[in-house]
């Protein structure tokens, strides 16, 4: 029987999302998935927004980064971050790609998938609904963070992420430790039926996680999805977690585009492997 589970910690009245199956390893990495909660942002953004392109201050998130940070001992300095378009292109990066994206200019564009096996480099990802995918390899200490939204997961760049660690690290999928954290649900993920058909048109096996609402509408379920695409890609069903959790229906925790209409804030998910500088 798997126990994996998702662990809420409040510190104050920050509060955000650890995984069990990545905290086993909390010697060599650490990690997070961000709340809506414990910032200083306002308004829509209220109140941990970590997404720049957002109706808020540069001040503010800053701040937030900052506290956010601070609670996992990884310096601002270390941060990566992607330059998300709803595609399926991973960036591997390193130790000169430190600090892209929130100290100085990034030059990382077009890449919804970030890799490294480089210590403290802290790779970020953000999300509104789509869904945060982490992927760690405990024998080879390489890190991965995906975002994947419906046009990511119908390119299946969890896939591509495998593929990446793969050939650019020698790792074996068999080894390799994934969590499918919190994103919109099958419950809340309503779309028009030619998304579905879509899927079905591109992976006839997704046809399984859709489920029609009537002539016109359909639910997808998107966390199944990558989950069948990371056990197609060779990780064990028993190495991978999904966290089951709505960020639309929990939209009290979590920023989503849907539960805000539109007008929302960005959550973040943030991986690092440990170095010495602690």
């Amino acid at each position: 029987m798997n126990t994996d589970k998702s662990i809420h910690i409040k510190r104050g009245n920050l509060e955000y999302i650890k995984f069990s199956n990545l905290e086993k390893y909390s010697d060599i990495i650490e990690h997070c998935f961000t709340t809506r909660k414990g910032g200083v942002s306002s308004g829509e953004c209220l109140s941990l927004n970590l997404g720049f392109k957002r109706n808020d201050s540069r001040e503010n998130v800053e701040e937030n980064f900052s506290r956010i940070c601070g609670e996992l001992n990884i310096k601002l300095s270390n941060l990566v971050f992607s330059d998300q378009v709803h595609g399926s292109s991973v960036k591997v990066v390193d130790e000169e790609d430190r600090g892209k994206g929130i100290l100085i200019k990034s030059d990382i564009e077009g890449y919804d998938g970030l890799v490294t096996n480089k210590k403290d480099v802290a790779l970020v990802t953000f999300y509104a609904d789509c869904v945060p995918i982490f992927f760690f390899d405990p024998e080879n200490r390489v890190i991965g963070l995906a975002h994947s939204g419906w046009r990511s997961t119908l390119e299946q760049i969890a896939a591509t992420m495998v593929d990446t660690m793969m050939k650019r690290f020698s790792c074996n999928p068999e080894n390799v430790i994934s969590t499918i954290g919190p994103s919109i649900g099958l419950c809340c993920f309503e779309v028009g039926i030619e998304v579905k058909d879509k899927f079905i048109k591109k992976i006839n096996w997704s046809k399984n996680y859709c489920l029609d609402k009537d002539e016109e509408k359909a639910h997808i379920n998107l966390q199944g999805i990558i989950k069948q695409t990371l056990i197609n890609s060779g990780l064990k069903k028993e190495n991978i977690f999904v966290s089951n959790i709505c960020t639309k229906c929990n939209n009290d925790t979590f920023f989503s585009h849907r539960g805000d209409k539109g007008k929302t804030g960005n959550l973040a998910a943030i991986m690092q492997l440990k170095g010495v500088e602690r």
